[in-house]
């Protein structure tokens, strides 16, 4: 029931609803650890904010404390249903609350379409979900959380391992070496020419992940893909006016983004879009 397109949309818009907690909360968790270890090393006492996890504090409006109720939280129907506005202060609910939900969703629906009623079907709904929430963190913030990176790469290279993929554990393994090597080389050859930091180390690991999950042949297709992408949405937002002066479009939603898009079409399918078939 779960593997068929309505149970993986349905189980899609639930994991959206999530993904909203891990974008809006894991930077602030990050910020809370990275003030207590420099308290730490400082000597002073830790910061004595309210404790932040993913799953506590209970969600609450950020403008009255209004607690939300388990009703006020149904993916998708409960925005409509309020309007896209608090039930207490009628402060707006931000419109991505419910795209993203609808997003994974149909994420997961598109996985279900690939690679079929299978379990491992599952596995590439929750390596798109990572990609989904690292993406959206990386655009807010400009940060690839570790907790996010690190571990997907790590479950690609496992799942290679047990044969949970199609992809030879050599191929998920070279992938993931392929992919931190290769923006690490752009990083300092960037820097040694120019003395400044073209990308962060996020970025690294996020194409190492992707490496692990979809194999080193599918690393330049990514590289070329997220890089001609980026530098159009770059130079459109400089025009328009959105991009302020000294602040650089994150590399992480585009690596993401033609992640995405790989897992979604399949590897020959993009060797084909490309002539290299």
């Amino acid at each position: 029931m779960v593997l068929t397109p309505w149970g993986l949309g349905v189980l899609g818009l639930c994991v959206g609803s999530f993904l909203n907690v891990v974008v809006h909360r894991m930077p602030r968790m990050l910020e809370a650890r990275w003030q207590a270890d420099a308290a730490d090393m400082l000597g002073q006492p830790p910061p004595t904010a309210e404790p932040l996890s993913l799953s506590k504090p209970a969600s609450r409006c950020p403008a009255c404390g209004h607690a939300i109720r388990w009703y006020e939280n149904i993916p998708v129907l409960s925005w409509l249903v309020l309007r896209g506005k608090c039930s207490a202060c009628k402060t707006p609910i931000s419109l991505r609350y419910p795209l993203v939900e609808l997003a994974t969703g149909g994420l997961f629906v598109l996985c279900g379409q690939q690679f079929g009623a299978q379990p491992t079907t599952l596995l590439w709904c929750g390596f798109v979900a990572v990609l989904l929430a690292a993406a959206l963190i990386d655009w807010d913030t400009t940060l690839l959380p570790d907790d996010l990176t690190l571990p997907l790469m790590w479950a690609g290279l496992i799942a290679a391992a047990l044969g949970w993929t199609t992809l030879p554990l050599t191929d998920a393994l070279w992938g993931a070496v392929a992919g931190y090597l290769s923006l690490w080389s752009v990083y300092w050859l960037f820097k040694l020419t120019t003395g400044k930091e073209g990308m962060g180390y996020g970025d690294f690991k996020l194409l190492a992940a992707l490496g692990a999950w979809l194999g080193w042949s599918m690393i330049l297709p990514i590289v070329l893909g997220s890089s001609i992408i980026g530098a159009v949405v770059g130079i459109v937002m400089k025009v328009s006016g959105q991009l302020r002066e000294g602040v650089y479009v994150p590399f992480g939603p585009f690596l993401a983004g033609a992640g995405l898009v790989v897992t979604l079409a399949g590897a020959p399918t993009v060797l084909e879009w490309l002539g290299w078939a």
